[in-house]
């Protein structure tokens, strides 16, 4: 009898709830994120705001919910920004080798020697401040780890038999890496991709939270927690409920990573 993946179906169903409840966002909210409304300002929990509503008066569940959409868009666009140029100078390296991996990898080494949210700030400071610039700063940071780890499976997977009768058929180096390699490395790549996922929220949520990030009249978890801290005792849900959200995100991915990586090594 196979042993239930408890970290994968939590980390599931909680990443489920997530995106059911950005998807709802995506096409309505009980309210306009960015309406004022002066009569309500500090309002509480009700029916008619749920999550209460800011010092402006704006409905929080509605800003949340937008919020939730604007962080997890961000964190999809670095993540496959990161995950494409990643894999391919992974399998690059990783099967030709030679002189284009020791150059390529050394830079990589260069940029992964960084914390990937140090190096993000390094890029902002430079590109300014917004949301494709965010996407832009993390995916180049993003590059070096996922990097590393196509290239040492391509390493691992260049010599395999199943490789040697794909060239023995006439099969061409771009075809051999790409469709016979590439798909072995999945089992591998996949919980990194969900890392990443997680690392990318928090990098998004960090950066708009230090005003370098998402820009108004667009909301984030993190510019909303930014803009929270002056009446957090005023209005506490301001800060809770998208401090919440993050939580939820972060905890949703790093099960799902653990989750796919006990299903790898079992199937293994």
């Amino acid at each position: 009898m196979k042993k239930k993946n408890f970290n994968l179906l939590l980390g599931g169903a909680l990443t489920l709830i997530v995106l059911v409840f950005v998807g709802v966002g995506f096409f309505w909210t009980p309210c306009d994120p960015t309406a004022m409304d002066e009569s309500a300002r500090f309002a509480g929990m009700s029916l008619a705001h749920p999550f209460g509503c800011d010092n402006f008066g704006r409905d929080i569940l509605s800003r949340v919910m937008k919020g939730s959409g604007m962080t997890l868009a961000i964190a999809a666009a670095t993540v496959a920004a990161g995950t494409f140029f990643g894999v391919l100078l992974g399998a690059f390296t990783g099967y030709f080798g030679g002189w284009l991996d020791e150059v390529l990898m050394r830079i990589n080494d260069v940029l992964f020697a960084f914390p990937s949210i140090l190096l993000a700030l390094v890029f902002i400071s430079v590109l300014g401040p917004g949301k494709k610039n965010v996407v832009l700063a993390l995916g180049i940071a993003f590059i070096p780890s996922f990097a590393r780890i196509v290239r040492g499976e391509f390493i691992r997977c260049k010599n395999m038999d199943y490789v040697k009768l794909a060239r023995l058929a006439g099969a061409g180096s771009l075809r051999i890496m790409f469709v016979h390699i590439l798909p072995n490395t999945v089992q591998v790549l996949l919980p990194a991709v969900m890392i990443g996922f997680n690392n990318a929220v928090l990098a998004e949520a960090g950066m708009s939270y230090l005003g370098i990030g998402v820009q108004p009249p667009d909301s984030s978890l993190g510019r909303m927690l930014s803009e929270s801290q002056s009446y957090l005792f005023t209005s506490p849900g301001a800060a809770l409920f998208p401090g919440m959200f993050i939580v939820l995100m972060v905890l949703g991915f790093s099960l799902l990573a653990d989750g796919l990586r006990e299903k790898g090594a079992q199937a293994a």
